[in-house]
């Protein structure tokens, strides 16, 4: 175990991560390479009356990190497959890309996200919205077993039969509850699948996005998608085909065969003529290019809404709110959700009952995050008729700490699955001691 504090060689380099935009200045910085390390951490953090809070790869930060106790898990990045299980058991530094390329030599998956570089865990405790949700559901439904560092210094193997209330509030919590240092998951008999993503741009994104809403009432539960709609940058880092252009894209995997994908994506391309089109088989290892998230760390905020429905009219407004004429740069991510997504599981994964999220996301290069917060109100105002709530793993920055977002942390969890956090909260973390740096999961 090594530690740093303000000051000390290391300090900054241990504190980097992917998210720039959010400067982090723990009193204490431990760089954990065992479980053990994180079991002392917590022990001193609760002895000194600290707060604590978790960063494996820094897409999703502490949103309180001015003192206290910060455990960096980066270290802990073991990854062991066992193909005749069809599980994984990943450690708390582990990113997405490991698990995928681990698993891909048994013809496995994970549940993992669209970004490689994401962290596994962060990402799980806050559901985990994978690129193969619709058809098996959130990561945090497929979770056999979590090793936890609770407040009380212990460290805990949590299953359903050993602690299930702490397991059920664990998975969809985040981190409130302690500091998971490995989880033993599920993986699915996917080897390769039909995908990519088809890009229209200019006054053919306003009629692709539209196009795109209806065509989601009438694919199987096998195919999960969603539109991606931004002005990119004129600037030189950007193709030059692409400077300035408005841009709508529809990103799809397809568990079937290539030609019922080619058959199922016919009404897209039926649009008009793609600026881009990256449809086709591939095996599940490539699958991170469906998304092609960016992987330099920059400065960024976002958040989201989840909602029952999404009408022409709300994508119009929607549109109107995030393209060309706002004063605000914004990435407005539309995913379908339903399937295996609806069904009730064992965890505190919430708002099942939702059919769209709506993510917005602005880089901060350009825009203070007072401005983004102004237009990202009118947005969520505009959806306010239809939403359900909010997903925990796509609140970016800001949005992580109480005052950010659309009422803070309200609307994250109904009534009933609140109620059962608090309890469990009670019984594991009385002092808060991890309430106070929350900490928000990742969710690309």
């Amino acid at each position: 175990m090594i530690t740093y504090r303000p000051g000390d060689a290391g300090y900054d380099a241990e504190l980097a991560g992917f998210q720039t935009g959010f400067p982090l200045r723990p009193d204490l910085v431990v760089a954990a390479t065992t479980a053990d390390d994180v079991r002392r951490a917590v022990a001193h953090a609760a002895a000194s009356g600290l707060p604590v809070g978790v960063q494996a790869t820094g897409h999703g930060l502490p949103g309180a990190a001015g003192g206290g106790v910060l455990i960096s898990t980066r270290r802990m990045d073991g990854v062991r497959i066992d193909p005749r299980a069809r599980t994984a058991r990943i450690e708390a530094g582990v990113r997405w890309g490991q698990v995928v390329e681990a698993a891909a030599p048994y013809g496995l998956a994970p549940l993992n996200g669209s970004a490689p570089g994401v962290g596994a865990v962060s990402y799980t405790l806050g559901g985990g919205l994978g690129i193969l949700a619709r058809e098996f559901g959130y990561a945090a439904d497929r979770v056999r077993g979590l090793e936890v560092v609770t407040a009380d210094g212990q460290l805990r193997h949590v299953t359903a039969e050993s602690a299930p209330e702490l397991l059920w509030a664990l998975l969809g919590g985040g981190h409130a509850l302690g500091v998971v240092t490995a989880m033993e998951v599920d993986l699915v008999p996917v080897a390769r699948l039909y995908g990519g993503s088809v890009m229209f741009a200019d006054g053919a994104a306003t009629e692709a996005a539209g196009a795109y809403l209806e065509w989601t009432r009438t694919v199987p539960d096998t195919l999960t998608s969603a539109l991606s709609v931004l002005v990119f940058p004129d600037e030189p880092f950007v193709p030059a085909r692409l400077r300035g252009r408005y841009t709508a894209s529809v990103r799809v995997a397809y568990t079937g065969s290539a030609a019922e994908g080619e058959r199922l994506v016919a009404p897209l391309r039926a649009v008009g003529p793609a600026l881009e089109d990256s449809l086709r088989e591939m095996p599940y290892a490539e699958s991170a290019t469906i998304h092609d998230d960016p992987e330099q760390p920059h400065a960024y905020y976002g958040d989201n809404v989840l909602v029952r429905e999404l009408s022409a009219g709300d994508a119009r407004r929607l549109l109107e709110l995030t393209g060309p004429a706002s004063p605000v740069w914004t990435v407005t991510q539309v995913r379908h959700l339903g399937g295996a997504l609806a069904q009730d599981r064992p965890n505190a994964v919430p708002h099942r009952d939702a059919r769209f999220l709506v993510q917005v996301l602005s880089p901060l290069d350009g825009a203070g995050v007072p401005a983004v917060r102004a237009r990202y109100a009118e947005v969520f105002a505009a959806l306010a008729p239809v939403t359900v709530g909010r997903s925990l793993n796509f609140r970016f920055g800001g949005a992580d700490r109480p005052e950010g977002g659309p009422g803070g942390p309200g609307g994250l969890y109904d009534p009933e699955t609140a109620k059962g956090l608090a309890r469990v909260k009670e019984r594991y973390d009385p002092a808060n001691l991890f309430g106070r740096n929350h900490v928000s999961p990742s969710g690309r």
